[in-house]
């Protein structure tokens, strides 16, 4: 058995924390948005960690380059990455932040060979709701012409979106928060194209088994009537010279 590179071994090593710290992220991107009475400190240390865990993963990202035993082709296949990290620094907008870490936490939680396809996508549907009512009430709340005030407000909407209904009883009225609809739009397009094309592929994988048991079947009387059928001629050759 081939032995794991370094690079694996990193991988295999860090997936749990950096995991984790996307959870901490979470709390502290949702706690000034949900909260809009939270004081400038507590304010000031949910960016501060934010920050804190986009640079885990840039470091995460630059030791795997380091560890790569082809750098060229890591860069390559790994480009998603790459665009995840340095897209906080070309403007430092918290929905860069946010974007940057959600698309991070995608790359590194589909390397996880435990976590099943149903897992990660339902791990998806539900960061995108969230993290997009999060997203757009941030933005919506302080609109003059905005409707979406409330967490409640923001989470209809994000279900809506998501799955292309557009009730229409609530949109976003400044250019970032149509963005955010784009990027949810988009986003539920893909992700139910992974639902049915998983769906279809059980129900393809289900038939061909059901396929492959009926011919076993089928096999196994077809050698049991040739078993038949040859004791028959054996007792047949058998009674002759008897009847003789």
């Amino acid at each position: 058995m081939r032995e794991p590179t370094a690079q694996a071994r990193w991988e295999q090593r860090t997936q749990q924390p950096l995991l984790a710290l996307a959870a901490v992220f979470a709390v502290a991107y949702a706690v000034p948005i949900v909260d809009p009475s939270a004081g400038r400190t507590l304010t000031a240390v949910c960016v501060a960690v934010e920050w804190v865990v986009w640079a885990a993963f840039t470091v995460d990202y630059a030791v795997r380059l380091a560890l790569a035993e082809n750098r060229w082709l890591f860069v390559r296949t790994h480009w998603l990455d790459l665009c995840a990290v340095l897209l906080p620094l070309v403007r430092p907008l918290k929905l860069l932040r946010l974007v940057s870490t959600l698309l991070l936490v995608g790359q590194r939680a589909r390397m996880a060979s435990q976590i099943r396809v149903t897992t990660y996508v339902a791990g998806a549907v539900l960061g995108l709701l969230v993290f997009g009512s999060l997203a757009v009430l941030s933005v919506e709340r302080d609109s003059p012409d905005g409707n979406i005030r409330t967490l409640g407000d923001a989470l209809w909407w994000s279900f809506t979106t998501m799955t292309t209904v557009g009730y229409g009883d609530h949109a976003p009225t400044t250019g970032l928060g149509r963005m955010i609809a784009v990027g949810l739009m988009l986003s539920g397009i893909a992700l139910l194209g992974v639902v049915t094309a998983n769906i279809a592929a059980w129900f393809i994988e289900r038939f061909e088994k059901d396929d492959v048991e009926e011919r076993q079947q089928t096999e196994a009387i077809q050698a049991l009537t040739d078993e038949v059928r040859a004791l028959r001629a054996e007792v047949a050759a058998l009674r002759r010279p008897v009847e003789k």
